[in-house]
């Protein structure tokens, strides 16, 4: 199928902020063939001609979350991270079934796409189902099976090896990845992490861990080994390959030099990090060293919402809040963390900006509103993206060309029974 999408204008995503006013968009077979203004389009015959009146910008990269988590939304509030697992997540999440799992995600995933979230990086229990909701809502995701010691749970060593089988049955198509998910440092043994590490690099799969998330978390294992994080995941044999680091809050210059080093990639979660207390990541730091960064919400249990534009705007705020300088993170870098940085992050070249050759994953941003005025110069459209709250105004999606939400309203699921049915299942992990 061959599109033409017009718009006011077109957000590339890249990190300069590149708008392109009167912008044309050309898909074919749901890749992009052609982007700039309409002027200068060459002819269109045998399309379906798209026109929207706001901005084109591309489908968000949620580089770090566990979207099922929606089931625990808000409980736990006032909890530091070790109390908040302990005590409220880990004893809920001990009686999800699989359906749980299953439903949980088609809602998570139906709100992300209302919010113009078109690809998540999962961690979380039961990556086949998780695989199976976002393929009823039509959105992308790239799912680290998670290898966690918990009760009830396979040996690590099955859960690797169940992992490493599943990626290689994963769809070509782009819409789903399977990679590995080792939960953290403090949880999963120093030898297993190595395995799963060199399982990663054999088989080209993202390793995605917890680093250095908590104060705590780094003086315990600095107590036990002598090394920080960071160096403790090197001296293993952890880093290299397609690594990505959850958090990454508590880190020395040393610490980055490793990531630099490595090139380790950073999935950054300004709001969780902020609303469990546990510090504000050194971003600027980060990207000054050409550290890959992109935006993460976490689950909606520790944020707690899935709306990664609005953490854009937070990440900008507490960048330029730790720096003491209102130029620390400019509005056209933050949402390059949410779009072209995060794609680049998680390894995924074919998503994240609007650019000829990459997947057609489409937003379109309603601009008829009080929140987009005044415009006096095409770069004030990314500025108003960022600090207007514009995820409001998102009113259409597409997927690999495929429309996945019109006029504001998911097109694949029925919102208010998989809202009810979430409120059930809740009900019952929580005891109520």
């Amino acid at each position: 199928m061959r599109q033409r999408f017009t718009a006011r204008a077109v957000v590339v995503g890249d990190r300069s902020g590149t708008v392109v006013p009167g912008g044309v968009v050309d898909v074919s077979d749901g890749l992009v063939t052609w982007v700039g203004p309409a002027a200068d389009a060459p002819p269109a015959e045998d399309v379906e001609s798209v026109a929207v009146p706001g901005v084109l910008l591309p489908g968000l990269v949620n580089a770090h979350s566990h979207a099922p988590m929606v089931l625990f939304r808000g409980q736990g509030e006032g909890l530091p991270l070790d109390r908040w697992l302990q005590q409220v997540m880990w004893p809920r999440e001990a009686r999800l079934t699989p359906d749980d799992v299953e439903v949980a995600m088609t809602a998570a995933s139906a709100e992300m796409l209302r919010a113009g979230v078109t690809t998540s990086v999962e961690m979380y229990f039961e990556p086949e189902r998780i695989a199976a909701a976002v393929g009823r809502t039509g959105a992308r995701a790239v799912i680290a099976a998670p290898m966690v010691p918990l009760p009830g749970m396979p040996p690590l060593e099955e859960q690797l090896a169940a992992a490493v089988e599943l990626a290689a049955g994963a769809p070509s198509d782009g819409t789903v990845e399977y990679g590995l998910g080792p939960h953290a440092a403090y949880t999963v043994p120093l030898p297993l992490l190595r395995q799963a590490a060199e399982a990663a690099r054999e088989h080209g799969m993202l390793l995605h861990l917890h680093v250095a998330e908590t104060a705590t978390e780094g003086a315990d294992l600095l107590a036990a080994h002598g090394l920080s994080v960071p160096a403790l995941l090197a001296a293993h044999d952890v880093l290299g390959g397609r690594v990505l680091g959850a958090h990454c809050v508590h880190m020395d210059d040393a610490d980055l030099e490793l990531w630099q080093e490595y090139d380790v990639a950073v999935a950054h979660c300004p709001a969780s990090n902020a609303k469990l207390a546990s510090g504000v990541a050194r971003l600027r730091d980060m990207l000054d060293r050409g550290i890959r960064v992109g935006l993460g919400t976490d689950g909606p249990a520790s944020n707690d919402g899935l709306d990664l534009l609005a953490d854009a705007r937070l990440a900008a705020q507490l960048a330029r809040l730790r720096k003491a300088s209102a130029t620390a993170l400019p509005a056209a870098e933050a949402l390059w963390l949410a779009t072209g940085a995060s794609a680049d992050a998680i390894g995924r070249p074919d998503l994240g900006q609007v650019a000829v050759g990459r997947r057609a994953d489409l937003v379109h941003v309603d601009t008829r509103d009080l929140g987009f005025e005044p415009v006096g110069d095409p770069a004030d459209l990314v500025t108003h993206l960022v600090w207007s709250g514009a995820s409001r105004l998102v009113r259409d999606v597409w997927v690999g060309g495929r429309q996945v939400v019109a006029d504001g309203v998911v097109t694949s699921v029925d919102a208010d029974a998989l809202r009810a049915d979430v409120a059930a299942r809740a009900a019952r992990l929580a005891g109520a």
